[in-house]
This record gives C-alpha cells, sequence and structure tokens, in this order.
C-alpha cells in the first residue's frame, strides 16, 4: 500500500502541474492503458527468472500503475469540473440564482460573503418580474424571472457571493443562516487572482473547493425557505449556532476568535496580530483544527465509555470493552471532524482513526505507515486537489516525521524529553517544505509548541467542546483565560528579532536535496551517507536568489489589481516604485502582495520606497510594506503629512519629496526624476494628485524603464516641454493612471518610442482599464501592450550591454495551470 499511495500521490501531482487538459477520452484512454500495462506486466512476472527478480519486477509493475491511475483519476475529475463553467454570456451581466447557502456565511464589513449552491432548475436569465422585488412569489412569479436549468444556462452550481447594502439606499442586511434558500439578482464572473511569482493561487483555492464563479448580489432579494434541506447544511447550521454561542458568552473578549476556530473550525474572525504571532512561532496548526485535536476527541470519547462499558457485564460479553472503545472514539472523532468542516488534516487524521478501529474490529494489525499510506491515498480519490493546499503536505509531512521519530531511536524515550525531542525533529524535517511553501520557518517553534500544544490539546479545546455540550457556556470563560496566557507567551517569543527564519523558495533540486537530508537525518545512525546531511541543510538554508549582474537591472510590475507596484533590482539594491490598492478592511496590496513577493525574491531591505502620489490605489499597501520591512529612504510625490503610511515611519528611515533633477546611480544603473518640477510644486491642472505624481526614468546600457504613476496629458506635455523627447526614449513603459485615455497622448507615445507598453490594472475594472484607444495608440507606435489584469505580473530584465535585447514575460504564461482562467 505504501507504493500505490506514493506513485498514486505521484500521478496526482503531475497532472496539477499541467498547463492545460487532454481531454475525457485521452484520460480514459490513459486509465484503459494502465489497466493492459497491467495485464502484461503481472504475465512477465510469473515468467520472471530468476524468482528472485519478481518481487521487485512486482514493485515496479505497483508503482507504474499507480502513477497512471493518479494521473487519469486526476485529469477525469479536474475535465469535470471544468466543465462546470461560467459562460461568457453571463459573465458581467445580471442573472436571477435560487438556491441555499452552502457555508458559513461571514461578515465582511456591513456585508456577507458565502457559498451559494444554485439548485438545478433555479437559474434565470432576466430580472425578476415587476412584483418579484415588492414580496411577490409563486409560480408565475418563478416563471416571470426565466428560471431554467443550470446546465442550460451556463451559470456552475457553487458560487462565492458577497452582499453589501446598497450605496443609494443603504440598510442593514438580514442575518443569514446556512441552509436558507434565497433567491437573488447576482451579477458573475470567472475566478480570477492575481498572479505572482511565489503568490498565493486564489483561482486554485477557488478550484479546489468547486467554486466555480464569484460575484455579488445586486438587488431584490428574497427568501424562500428557512429550514436547511441537505444533511451537510443542517451541520454548518449547527456550526453557526455553536459560533454564535461562543462570541455571544464572551462578547468582545479579544480572543474569542481563537474558541471559534477551536470548537467549530471557522478561522475568519482571527486578528491579523495574532495570525503574525502564529507565524513567527509555528503553531498555526494549533487553531487549525488538526490531527491531534480530531484524536484528543476520540481519545475522550472512547476513554469515557469504555470505563463505563467494563461495569455492565452484559454489554461487555456482547462487545469487549477495547472494541467498545475503539467505536466510541470513532464516533466522536467524526462527529467533532463533523464539525470542523473536515477539512484535509481531520480528514486525515478521522481516516487514520478509522482504519485503525476497523482492524481493531477484525482482529487485524496494521503497521502505522500503512494507516498513513491508505489515508493518504483516500484523500487523494475524494480530493485531487489536496495536493495545492499547503495543509496537506504539511499534515501527512509531520505525521510521517513522528511515525519515523516514535518507530526507531525516539521509541524508548517518555516524558517531557521525547516531547522535546520530537518538536525538534519536527521543526528540522518540515523547514525544507515551510521554506517552500511560506519562504520562512519559525525558529523558536519547538519551544513554542512545547507549552502550547498541552495548553491547546488538554486544557483549552477539552473546555470550549464541554462549553458547547453543557447547558450554559460557562466554561467559557476559564478557557478564554488559559488562551489568554498562552496568547501572552506567544506573543513574547514573536517578538523576538530572530524568531523566524525568512529566505527565498529554493528550486526543486535543492529542495529535494533538503528532502533527503531530512529523510538522513531521521533514519538510524548506521545508515550511508548520514553525515552528508548537515552540508545539504547548509546548502538549502544558504541560498538566495541569483540577482542581475552589474549594469544590468531587473523590474516587475505585480499583480495587484486595480493599482500599481513595481519592483525594481540592480546587482545589489532594491526600490519600490508604488506600494498598490488598498482592499477593504484589514487588506491591502502591501500584505497580500507586496510583502510576500520580496520575501520569495530574497529581499529583506528596500534601500527606496518611492511613492508617486497619495492616491489609495498607488499607496494603499504603504503602511504595510513599512511595517514589514527595513526601508532605507522614502520618496514621495507628496508630503507623509497625517497620512496612514506616514504614521509607520521608523525613526531611521530618511524622508524626502520627490522633486525632478534628483538622480543616482546604483551598480551601473542610472535612476533620474522627471517629475514634478520640484517637491509639491504644481499650478492649475498639474495641481490635481494625479499630474504631481513622480515619474522615474531608470536606464543602462541595455535600455530604459519609464515609471510614470498617473500623470495626464497635461503632465506629459510638461515633461516634454521641460526636459525633450530624447529624455523620455524607454525600451519598456508602464503606461500612465493604468491606460486611461486621459494619459498616453501621440505625442508622450511617439517620444518615448517604446516597444514595450505594460499596463497595471484590475481584472474587469470599473474604469475601463486600459481603455481600448490607448492600446492601439501604443500598437500603432509600435509598441506591444502588456495587461497585469489578463497576464499577471510582468516580468521586465535589461541587460547591462547594448547588444542584448530587453526581456520581458507574464507570469501567466510562465507558470500556466489548467485552472487559470477557466
Amino acid at each position: 500500500m505504501r507504493i500505490v499511495a506514493a506513485f498514486f500521490l505521484l500521478g496526482v501531482g503531475v497532472l496539477q502541474m499541467q498547463p492545460s487538459l487532454g481531454g475525457r477520452e485521452f484520460y480514459l484512454m490513459v486509465l484503459a492503458g494502465g489497466l493492459g500495462l497491467a495485464a502484461a506486466g503481472a504475465l512477465l512476472a510469473r515468467r520472471a527468472s530468476p524468482a528472485a527478480c519478481r518481487p521487485w519486477l512486482r514493485a515496479a509493475l505497483l508503482a507504474v500503475l499507480a502513477f497512471v491511475a493518479g494521473f487519469g483519476w486526476a485529469g477525469l475529475r479536474a475535465e469535470a469540473r471544468l466543465g462546470d463553467a461560467l459562460a461568457g454570456a453571463r459573465e458581467g451581466v445580471d442573472v436571477v440564482v435560487r438556491g441555499r447557502i452552502a457555508s458559513l456565511p461571514q461578515a465582511v464589513g456591513e456585508g456577507w460573503r458565502f457559498v451559494f449552491e444554485v439548485e438545478a432548475d433555479g437559474v434565470g436569465a432576466d430580472g425578476f418580474g415587476a412584483d418579484e422585488g415588492k414580496g411577490g412569489g409563486g409560480k408565475a412569479g418563478e416563471e416571470r424571472a426565466g428560471i431554467a436549468g443550470v446546465g442550460e444556462t451556463g451559470v456552475p452550481q457553487h458560487l462565492l457571493l458577497s452582499w453589501y447594502p446598497a450605496r443609494r439606499a443603504p440598510a442593514v442586511l438580514p442575518a443569514l443562516t446556512p441552509g436558507e434558500r434565497w433567491q437573488f439578482v447576482v451579477r458573475l464572473k470567472r475566478p480570477h487572482g492575481f498572479v505572482n511569482p511565489s503568490g498565493f493561487d486564489y483561482e486554485a483555492w477557488l478550484f479546489e473547493r468547486g467554486v466555480r464563479a464569484t460575484g455579488y448580489v445586486r438587488a431584490d432579494a428574497r427568501l424562500l425557505e428557512r429550514e436547511p434541506a441537505g444533511f451537510m447544511q443542517r451541520v454548518h447550521r449547527l456550526r453557526a449556532q455553536l459560533r454564535e454561542q461562543i462570541l455571544g458568552a464572551l462578547a468582545d473578549a479579544p480572543h474569542a476568535a481563537i474558541l471559534v476556530a477551536l470548537g467549530v473550525g471557522d478561522q475568519q474572525g482571527i486578528r491579523a496580530q495574532d495570525w503574525a504571532a502564529f507565524r513567527r512561532t509555528g503553531i498555526g496548526h494549533l487553531v487549525s483544527i488538526s490531527g491531534l485535536h480530531v484524536a484528543l476527541v476520540g481519545l475522550l470519547c472512547g476513554g469515557g465509555l469504555g470505563a463505563g462499558w467494563r461495569r455492565v457485564p452484559a454489554l461487555a460479553l456482547r462487545l469487549p470493552a477495547q472494541k467498545a472503545r475503539a467505536v466510541a472514539a470513532l464516533a466522536g472523532a467524526s462527529a467533532y471532524a463533523l464539525l470542523a468542516g473536515m477539512g484535509i488534516p481531520v480528514l486525515r487524521a478521522w481516516l487514520m482513526l478509522a482504519v485503525v478501529v476497523l482492524a481493531m474490529l477484525s482482529g487485524r494489525a496494521v503497521a502505522p505507515s500503512r494507516v498513513l499510506a491508505i489515508a493518504l491515498f483516500i484523500v487523494l480519490v475524494v480530493d485531487p486537489w489536496a495536493v495545492l493546499s499547503a495543509g496537506f503536505w504539511l499534515s501527512f509531512g509531520a505525521v510521517a516525521v513522528i511515525l519515523a521519530c516514535t518507530g526507531g531511536r525516539l521509541r524508548a524515550m517518555s516524558g517531557w524529553r521525547a516531547a522535546l525531542r520530537i518538536q525538534l525533529a519536527l521543526g528540522v524535517a518540515l523547514s525544507p517544505l515551510l521554506l517552500a511553501l511560506f519562504q520562512s520557518f519559525p525558529l523558536v517553534s519547538p519551544l513554542a509548541n512545547l507549552f502550547a500544544v498541552p495548553l491547546v490539546s488538554f486544557v483549552i479545546t477539552p473546555l470550549v467542546l464541554a462549553a458547547l455540550v453543557l447547558p450554559t457556556p460557562v466554561l467559557l470563560v476559564p478557557a478564554h483565560a488559559v488562551t489568554a496566557v498562552m496568547m501572552a507567551g506567544v506573543e513574547r517569543l514573536a517578538a523576538l528579532e530572530h524568531a523566524l527564519w525568512e529566505q527565498a523558495p529554493p528550486p526543486p533540486w535543492l529542495l529535494g536535496a533538503g528532502l533527503v537530508a531530512v529523510g538522513l537525518v531521521l533514519s538510524p545512525r548506521a545508515t550511508p551517507g548520514r553525515l552528508a546531511a548537515p552540508a545539504l541543510l547548509l546548502a538549502l538554508l544558504s541560498w538566495q536568489p541569483p540577482r542581475p549582474a552589474a549594469g544590468a537591472f531587473r523590474a516587475v510590475v505585480l499583480d495587484a489589481g486595480q493599482g500599481l507596484a513595481v519592483h525594481v533590482q540592480t546587482r545589489s539594491r532594491d526600490l519600490l516604485f508604488d506600494a498598490g490598492p488598498a482592499y477593504g478592511g484589514d487588506a491591502d496590496a502591501g500584505s497580500r502582495v507586496v510583502l510576500p513577493y520580496l520575501r520569495a525574491a530574497g529581499v529583506r531591505r528596500l534601500d527606496v520606497l518611492l511613492l508617486s502620489h497619495e492616491d489609495i490605489d498607488h499607496v494603499g499597501g504603504a503602511a504595510s510594506v513599512l511595517q514589514g520591512i527595513a526601508v532605507g529612504e522614502v520618496i514621495a510625490g507628496q508630503p507623509a503629512g497625517a497620512t496612514p503610511w506616514g504614521q509607520t515611519l521608523r525613526p531611521d528611515t530618511a524622508m524626502r519629496g520627490c522633486a525632478a533633477g534628483q538622480t543616482w546611480s546604483w551598480d551601473g544603473v542610472r535612476f533620474e526624476i522627471l517629475h514634478p518640477a520640484s517637491a509639491g510644486d504644481g499650478g492649475g491642472r498639474l495641481a490635481h494628485d494625479n499630474n504631481r505624481s513622480c515619474v522615474l526614468r531608470v536606464r543602462t546600457a541595455g535600455g530604459a524603464l519609464l515609471l510614470t504613476g498617473d500623470i495626464e496629458a497635461v503632465a506629459e506635455r510638461a515633461i516634454l516641454v521641460r526636459h525633450g523627447a530624447e529624455a523620455l526614449a524607454a525600451e519598456v513603459v508602464v503606461s500612465a493612471h493604468h491606460g486611461s485615455r486621459s494619459s498616453s497622448s501621440a505625442a508622450f507615445v511617439e517620444a518615448s518610442r517604446a516597444t514595450e507598453v505594460i499596463h497595471a490594472a484590475g481584472y474587469r475594472n470599473a474604469f475601463g482599464h486600459p481603455h481600448a484607444l490607448v492600446r492601439a495608440r501604443w500598437a500603432e507606435a509600435g509598441a506591444r501592450n502588456w495587461r497585469t489584469d489578463l497576464q499577471g505580473a510582468i516580468e521586465v530584465r535589461f541587460a547591462g550591454t547594448a547588444d542584448e535585447e530587453v526581456g520581458v514575460g507574464a507570469w501567466r504564461s510562465l507558470r500556466p495551470r489548467y485552472w487559470h482562467g477557466r
């Protein structure tokens, strides 16, 4: 089973890396070919000589068959899911949908976000009938709404919807409950997320969950039925009720959301500062209901029932107490797993427990590694997209490490020494995976887990669950008090300067070497090559991505939505031009896009943060950047004043205004500011924020890059008059104002003589950026148009010599996946 699980995993993983799919018939042929190969291989293995070769042939045959099965099965599942897509004619227009709320609704500001399961006959082509918005209904109303079947109308079964109060007539929205049946007028779009180097793949996240369109409720919502219809809808309703019970009992307690996460698996309310502390200390797995919690609940249920079972002879004669305890453990773990939402770590733990219980009931002994392999296989059969989740790798990886430790040299150890050794082993063994997934790993994790694991597992979680079962939630108060004590210790550790090791993700070959080193560290002392493990780990931890050569530079226009953020890197220096937009609430491009990208690029310090002007789509992420990374100097198109980012400036960060004539050189690359005429200068139409944008030209022997902020035609003319056309010459231009028709005047386009123009804009933005006339103007001038909204981050490489061409690439093309744009 171990060979089957490993190679089935490999087949599934290879499929998920494909840029496109081969079609349903192709994957059926793959599976049929695998069966034919298995039959031929079995015949060959029987006739193999000498007989000693037969086990090896059988193992090889099993591996090939498992790989083909994993690849073909994942392909069939992917084709089916891609078929449940939003039709192009349905994107961006009003559609009537009828169905049920299929998830825990999440409060977002004054609105809601939730998964909506569309009924098979619950899609309409047009708006409501004349009286439906006034509460009319019934069959006639449904006919006026044009209700039809999902397949006929091109609307997928699962939608991720947002519902906010109308701006013109704001009103308090009704409280939403899982399982309720509603009819909405919605506006939908295909799943779309940012695509940046080492960035979070939002489209993959939606695809794994079966959500094939996102959108928002427009108007005329009508509640059709309050009672849930299916089993999982009832489970989600119970989860919502328990969530409200916890939050109601604790009022505004700072760590109430952590208890909600432990009780019902809903992490949405956990504060950003708490997540930051979890990341720096490595205890995030404790608030994501994991195998440890499931096993604990099973242990408590089994132990409680077993103690009473023995005292009733009639019951003990029918079923031995040991088996009764195992059944009770599985039943209790099943209930808790459902409450937790059955995520991958929970499903893995539940499956392992189920295999152990079934083996016990049948009187068979199953090796722990075989139990893990069976769980792995079943998870992949149920959810082939699990391999796209970090939780999958960390969950199975952690259990594998624990099994390796407890089954080998650590088996004879007990007590706190064993716990410490296991935590140290986990810290070392998981570091390559953590670097690959998160570009960091916590150095204080063994110490943090040493006190947090027992508190969460044996005190906080039992108190929370007991409080949910008892008539009154009185035990939530001591549970929160213990949580507060634990968080005080966690925050102290997180505040340590070197609590977290941050590093760019290693290339695949070096990650493989690191995993080999982990295997050697966990192997018996007599294992050949074990002494090479420290050298391999040292190579892994000392790796840094290559930087441009002297005289060359690289620029990456990040895919951050309707805003701008550009990273410029020379041999030894880094500049960030703008920090992207704010997204609402606590979210902004600085924390969501810029900082993860900089970590992945190996950047630990920005020499210059240049903020072109004060529009929120350019400085919305500046405060997060200033808080998250050291910055040597801020150059701003307008004074910091009382701006949010101005309040986060560190004492050692220099600050100056942006003015034409400022120049500097880094590693043979020249930086020139062309606009505004002086810091804070401007009059007439030039006084507009957009027209006071800082304009930066970066040039070397291999070419020039022009960054224009949001300047409009009047500022473009002023630059031409002040500096002349030669000063604007650049092979690559980031278009002004995201490609607005108010910018990129004909004279400016002609003066630049650009061969490439990059438009930084949001997908299906309300402004129509980049405008078709602007794209056409640049194309007529000989420039190739690039768009972050359709192509992801755009990377540009300038050589240090004039005989090399400028290289341009888009990340949706450099790392395509079959679900992108689908």
